[in-house]
């Protein structure tokens, strides 16, 4: 079997709506499909930056900015990116 990339699999398929005919896409291409992609950045921007501002929010409003910060407000964004994108991977999943 191989999957709208050109990959031959015999792993896990996810299948996504494409017009009038849904692509199955190995794990691989699935994490670059760029609806699911756009959707995910769209949602760790929202989130990573509410996030943020709840978090770090009274460090950067004062001026401060500790070199801890360096670390953790990618990790803020990165986390809601992940988790978008697995629930897509999950809802994607097609069950043989």
């Amino acid at each position: 079997m191989r999957c709208a990339g050109g990959h031959a699999t015999h792993g896990r398929m996810f299948r996504f709506a494409a017009g009038a005919h849904p692509v199955e896409k190995c794990l691989r291409h699935a994490l670059v499909h760029p609806p699911l992609a756009k959707n995910a950045l769209r949602t760790a921007l929202v989130v990573g930056t509410v996030l943020t501002a709840i978090n770090q929010g009274n460090l950067l409003a004062s001026g401060v900015f500790p070199a801890v910060l360096i670390w953790k407000i990618p990790l803020t964004y990165s986390v809601p990116y992940m988790v978008s994108t697995w629930a897509a991977l999950r809802i994607s999943l097609i069950k043989r």
